[in-house]
């Protein structure tokens, strides 16, 4: 098997841009919300540190997935959003988490089982 056929899979690509341990978890609260501040986010992911949120949103914002607006008040007002290419991955999140509900599930039988 030539295993360089896969550099350039399109799930490799994906896993790429989705790397980092909170992206996804990001992605789907932006998904529920139509706009959320720094603080916001960083208040429903309460394990994230914020340096690694603040690199995971810079990253995002450079990937194109998602925007960011600041507002020149003071404190500084800062939210982001989803740009058309962070929606376009919404169908694709939302099968990863009825995926995941489904894997938990049979997890949890086979325990009760044991």
């Amino acid at each position: 098997m030539d295993y360089n056929q896969f550099k350039h899979c399109g799930l490799n690509v994906a896993l790429g841009i989705l790397s980092g341990k909170w992206k996804a978890i990001i992605l789907y609260h932006l998904f529920y919300q139509k706009e959320m501040r720094f603080t916001e986010l960083w208040r429903v992911i309460p394990k994230v540190t914020k340096k690694v949120l603040l690199e995971h949103l810079k990253q995002m914002e450079a990937q194109g997935l998602i925007t960011r607006r600041e507002l020149h008040t003071f404190p500084p007002e800062v939210y982001y959003k989803l740009s058309a290419k962070g929606k376009a991955l919404a169908p694709a999140l939302s099968a990863l988490e009825l995926w995941a509900n489904e894997y938990a599930q049979e997890e949890v039988s086979l325990l009760r089982s044991k």
